[in-house]
Formats: structure tokens, sequence, C-alpha cells
């Protein structure tokens, strides 16, 4: 139990390191270098880069390198991303863009695919129920690592325009190499699996579109992408910016990351006694309350306090998609776990690129409807999944009843 908590805790403060320093620079990006569109160049060559590395990089890095190395690796791209932010100009900024929107989608899927495995062997040696603890696991990164928004913003806000210092990055590259046990997955080698080879590897994230379920739960990630663009981009300037001023910005997605980071270790102990739909059904209630208020009202400098708790609600409907929407998929696709979650960046990151792409254009009101309307969509979707799966458990129990009775009628006819 220590050796898996151990690096359970070592990803994620390996995590909140590299975050500190990144998520204060990237919530700069279009206000720094706003005067020749250099912010947002760089960001839209960002998420290009990341989609594009969604649908191939992922499962072959992980084979290649296993978890703990693509981790280390990715990790290096944003690192390089804030060395370009040192000396920001067209030739620094988009190639290290590109680069840090390549590293994006294997980082991630390098950290669900790790702690999947590691709260699946944890469980079987505690004979505990898999979902359980790779859900405790999930809770906890997303504790530790959410928590990068209180620092980070925490700084920028003190001293607006200082994003946290760029070394940061560089201890987490070091935490992870030094002290990360690499992790080999007990399932594949039972089945003595030496894996696919290169080219279905390398088309594995396409592949696995073909699951039925898969189909029906990539709007789960892409509703995250768009809720979480809607909070870091309209939200702060719609409402925060036009009534109290910039300086309140980071204040506001300070109230947002305590909140996210603290249910979120509170998801992960909550799932084992309400199952995950509870948790899916709250959050969707949560977001429905917060869009329909924000349609009605009208902000003013006078409400202080209500800027607040919309974003606190926001956290806390939030924690549910990133700490729920990992393990599930870590859960139900758990023999093509790499895939799994590289589909899960590919559609969050169309949700981000969407939402960014449209951001400039369409009036706030707009943009609530669209949140509304995949949030509906989406949640009608998992339902369906959280039928099938149901439906799946209940037909073997039925055929193990069926069989005593049959055994009961020959006795009876003898």
């Amino acid at each position: 139990t220590e050796s898996s908590l151990k690096n359970v805790l070592v990803v994620s403060f390996g995590f909140l390191l590299l975050f500190t320093a990144y998520g204060g620079l990237q919530s700069l990006q279009s206000s720094l270098y706003g005067e020749e569109g250099l912010g947002v160049t760089a960001l839209s060559t960002l998420y290009g880069g990341m989609l594009l590395s969604s649908m191939f990089l992922p499962p072959l890095l992980i084979k290649r390198f296993g978890c703990k190395w693509t981790i280390v690796i990715s990790m290096c791209c944003y690192v390089a991303f804030s060395l370009g932010n040192f000396y920001a100009s067209w030739f620094t900024l988009v190639p290290t863009s590109i680069l840090l929107g390549l590293g994006a989608a294997p980082l991630w899927s390098a950290q669900g695919t790790y702690l999947t495995i590691m709260g699946n062997t944890q469980a079987e040696k505690a004979g505990k129920v898999g979902r359980d603890v790779v859900n405790q696991y999930f809770g906890t990164f997303f504790l530790i690592f959410q928590s990068s928004g209180v620092w980070g913003n925490l700084i920028s806000s003190l001293v607006f325009g200082q994003t946290p210092r760029q070394g940061s990055g560089v201890l987490a590259v070091l935490l992870v190499a030094v002290f990360l046990e690499p992790i080999k997955d007990a399932q594949r080698k039972r089945e003595g699996d030496e894996g696919p080879p290169f080219w279905s590897t390398l088309l594995s994230t396409f592949r696995l579109l073909g699951d039925k379920r898969l189909r029906l739960l990539v709007l789960l990630p892409m509703y995250s992408g768009f809720e979480q663009a809607f909070l870091a981009g309209d939200y702060t300037r719609s409402y925060v910016t036009c009534a109290l001023g910039i300086r309140f910005v980071g204040y506001v997605m300070i109230c947002f990351s305590a909140t996210n980071s603290l249910c979120s270790v509170l998801y992960g102990r909550l799932s084992q006694k309400t199952g995950r739909a509870a948790l899916y059904t709250l959050g969707a209630v949560t977001h429905l309350c917060c869009i329909i208020a924000l349609l009605l009202w009208e902000p003013h400098p006078r409400q202080l306090a209500v800027f607040f708790v919309f974003s606190g609600l926001w956290g806390v409907s939030d924690a549910v998609w990133q700490t729920q929407n990992n393990a599930l998929y870590g859960v139900l696709f758990e023999k093509n776990k790499e895939a799994a979650f590289a589909n899960y960046r590919l559609w969050e990151s169309l949700g981000f690129v969407i939402a960014f792409g449209y951001s400039t254009f369409l009036c706030v009101n707009v943009k609530l409807y669209i949140l509304l309307g995949v949030l509906s969509l989406a949640m009608l979707a998992y339902g369906t999944v959280e039928y099938l799966e149901a439906k799946k458990v209940a037909r073997p129990a039925a055929a193990e009843q069926a069989k005593p009775a049959e055994g009961e009628e020959t006795e009876t006819a003898m």
C-alpha cells in the first residue's frame, strides 16, 4: 500500500509543480501577447498539436517507453514551452507551443494509464474492488493537481503579470525521473501479450471507436473541454472582468481550484458508497443550475460574493467530470487503457478547440445554450452506457440463478 501510495503522490506532486508554472502562463497567454495576435496563434498551434498527437502518439510512446518515461519526456515539452516564454517571439513561442501540444496528450494518457494499473494492482493485493481503488487514486491525484490553480493564480494575482518561476517545471521532471517506479501491466503479463505491432498501435485510438460504449462516451470529455473553456475564457472575461476588473480574475479562479481540489478527494471516497451514477447526476444538476442562473443574472460590482459562488459551484461540478471521467475510461476499457485515454484527450481537446474557435464571435448567451445542449446530450449518452453495463452484469447473474433451478427440476422428476 505504502509503495503504491508513494507513486500516486509522486505523479500528483510532479503534475502540481509542472502546472503551477504552466497554468499561470497559459491563463496570461492571450492578455500578455495580445497586440500582434501572437498569444492567440500560440494557443491555436498548441491545441492543433494536441489534437494531432491525441490521434497517434500516446499508445505508441507508452508501448515504447512505458508510462514513467512517457511522463518524463512529455514534461520536457512543457519545460520547453516555459523557456519559450522567457524570450517571447514568433520564433520561440510557436515552435514550443507545437511541442507542448504534442506532449500534452501522451502526458495525460500515461498518467491515466499509470494510475489505473496502479489502482488495479493494489486492489488485487488487498482483495478490494479495482474500480474503488482506481477512483480513490484519481481523487487523490486531482486533490493535489487542482491545487496548482490555487498557487499559480495566487502568484499571478498578487503580482499581476508575474507567472510562477519556470524552475518548478524542471523540478517536476527530476521528481518523476528519480522517484517514480516503472510499472508493468499485470493483466498483459498474465495473458503473455507482447503487444500489437507498430501500425496496429498507431491506429489503436481510432480502432477503439469501434466499441459502441466509447462512441457514446465521447461527449463527456468533449463537454469537459467546453465547460473548462467557458470558465477560463468567457466567465472570467464577460462576467468578472466586466463587473469587477481584471485584478479579481485570479481570486475567482482560486475559488474554483480550491473547491475542485477538495471535491476531487471527496468524490474518490464517496463513489465507493454512492456509485458513479449518483456523482454524475450531482455534476450535471449543479452545472445545469449554474448555466440557467448565468443566463438570467446581470452581474453588478456590489454582488461580489456571487462571482465566487458561481466559480465555486463550477469547481464542484468540474471535479465530477475530471475524477469520474478518468476512472470511467480506465475501468470500462481496461484492456485498451492507452487508446482509451488517448481518445479521452482527443475529444476533450476537440471541445477546447471548438469553444476556442467560436469564443471571439458568439455572444455569451449563445455559448451558454451550447453548453446546455452538449451537457444534455452527454448525460443522455452516459445514461445509455450505464444501462448497457447493467444489462451486461445482469445477464451472467440471471444465467447463474437459472442453473440450480434446472437441477431441482430434474431431481423432482426423478
